[in-house]
């Protein structure tokens, strides 16, 4: 089992960065895929992007690619995001996800450990 904790919301004028963290308490950190969701007022959680157990396979949504990073430093059973170039409908609570296996998944069902969640305001 893991317990997640994040950090590093805030507010942040459109054009910003903001660079979201994810604690992990377990040994096996490097055994567990991880991943980012969000979730904006009304409307349904969705993936952010994801990164492989070792850290060296990383998923990203279309809609983040080339302005989000997400890293891992499984010494340390941190997972980080990165995220330039903000706009106002990246605003949302931002969750840090994880599940037992080392591949990335992108569906919410299919992680069964969750952090409380983190939240992201972009202003115009």
């Amino acid at each position: 089992q893991v317990q997640l904790v994040e950090s590093g919301g805030g507010l942040v004028q459109a054009g910003g960065s903001l660079r979201l963290s994810c604690a992990a308490s377990g040994r096996t950190f490097s055994n567990y895929g991880l991943a980012w969701f969000r979730q904006a007022p009304g409307k349904e959680r969705e993936c952010v992007g994801g990164i492989s157990g070792s850290g060296t396979d990383t998923y990203y949504a279309d809609s983040m690619k080339g302005r989000f990073s997400i890293s891992r430093d499984n010494a340390n059973t941190t997972v980080y995001m990165q995220m330039n170039s903000l706009k106002p409908e990246d605003t949302a609570v931002y969750y840090c996800a994880a599940h037992s296996g080392p591949i990335m998944l992108t569906m919410t069902y299919q992680y069964p450990y969750w952090g409380q969640g983190t939240q992201v305001t972009v202003s115009s």
